[in-house]
């Protein structure tokens, strides 16, 4: 498997932008180099000599460090940018154009399998998305490095994470591209409040680590295969030595001392494969490390959907907001789990959306419970039922 690398190109303009702003003469190089010449602040964080030589692509220039987000680079651009960087705000406009089928589209994202929706209205607005990168590190018998991107509507509470990565180009621009040039400003008010401390770690805690999960998931399954195949070599192994001993003490009498010795040889084999794979246990358990690297705050002009939610006798109003930079509804969050997966369910009690195992069963009592509403502890028995 590949380490996960940004690409060349995006990766050697950071660092020539970042170099430049540090004072240091940077000339690009073919093929996807730079050449350097750095002041000592930037060979110090970076463990560069004052002339060096940095690559960014399959081939490197020659004498020079391949430069990627693997390895400890990330780590020197910290220690060189400081606490630089970690918060910037960016204004996208968007194309005023609303979607030309607003029923269709709401279809398309809202999936209810026990309750109706209706479209009330469609209003022009402006939202903040908080757009969060974390930095992940596996480390097992092998180490990967990867970057996860989390983003929440602040106005809508939803988490885009279609919409954020179909913004991707946009939110890579550097902040003071020329295309950002006259746009206008979103007035204050328009704007939803940022979310406090406690409500942002929150929704982090909960939202963050399945999409943590499913991004590590190539890395685990590799993992998962060595460690299946080593442990197939060692059974192999140790099993012919283990029949091979019995075979011989089977065709000795009762109290041989040749017998005796096979069996507790044997039984040595048993204890050994026993210590062999907890020792590949040891080898192939993945510690993961995650750290915030930057927050973007985006603000941007959205197509507001006022949607009314009905289950039985009992209505509750929602929006969600059509964006016109992806061309996309974003989907209501399941509001147990923090995903987007799709279909949902409402609860009863006060209108949750919710994916189906947000309302499944108790596993002891067998009462069906929002895991929303109830906090993933069941209400009758007290048994948790949080969603794994």
């Amino acid at each position: 498997m590949q380490p996960e690398t940004a690409e060349p190109g995006r990766m050697q303009r950071f660092v020539t932008a970042l170099l430049r702003h540090e004072d240091a003469l940077v000339e690009p190089i073919e093929p996807e180099g730079l050449e350097v010449l750095a002041p000592p602040p930037v060979q110090q964080a970076l463990g560069i000599g004052e002339l060096a030589r940095l690559g960014f692509g399959t081939t490197l220039p020659p004498g020079a460090q391949r430069v990627g987000i693997e390895g400890d680079w990330l780590e020197r651009f910290a220690r060189l940018l400081g606490a630089r960087g970690r918060w910037m705000r960016r204004e996208l406009a968007a194309d005023a154009k609303a979607p030309g089928d607003p029923e269709r589209a709401l279809a398309h994202e809202l999936v209810l399998d026990n309750a109706t929706f209706r479209l009330q209205d469609v209003t022009r607005a402006w939202t903040r998305y908080l757009v969060m990168d974390f930095r992940a590190s596996a480390v097992s018998d092998d180490k990967r490095d990867l970057i996860v991107r989390l983003g929440v509507n602040l106005a809508t509470g939803s988490l885009p994470d279609a919409v954020v990565t179909a913004l991707g180009p946009a939110l890579d621009r550097v902040p003071w591209d020329e295309e950002d040039a006259g746009q206008p400003a979103a007035p204050q008010a328009a704007l939803p409040p940022l979310w406090d401390h406690a409500r942002l770690t929150a929704l982090v805690q909960r939202a963050l680590p399945p999409r943590l999960e499913a991004a590590l998931q190539p890395f685990v399954k590799g993992m998962q295969r060595r460690l299946s195949r080593d442990q197939d070599r060692l059974y192999r192994y140790h099993n012919d030595l283990y029949h091979e001993a019995m075979r011989r003490a089977f065709g000795l009498p009762e109290g041989d001392a040749k017998r005796t010795r096979e069996e507790q040889r044997a039984e040595a084999i048993q204890r050994e494969y026993r210590a062999k794979l907890d020792d590949l246990e040891r080898q192939y358990a993945t510690r993961v490390t995650v750290d915030w690297v930057q927050t973007l705050e985006l603000v941007t002009p959205v197509h507001r959907f006022a949607v009314q939610i009905r289950r039985r006798k009992a209505d509750r109003m929602i929006s969600l907001d059509w964006n016109p930079l992806a061309r996309r509804l974003e989907p209501p969050v399941c509001e147990a789990t923090f995903g987007t997966e799709r279909p949902r369910l409402v609860c009863d009690d006060k209108l949750h959306l919710v994916v189906p195992a947000g309302l499944a069963p108790c596993v002891n009592c067998g009462r069906p419970f929002c895991r929303a509403c109830h906090g993933g502890r069941c209400p009758k028995c007290g048994t948790d039922g949080q969603i794994p």
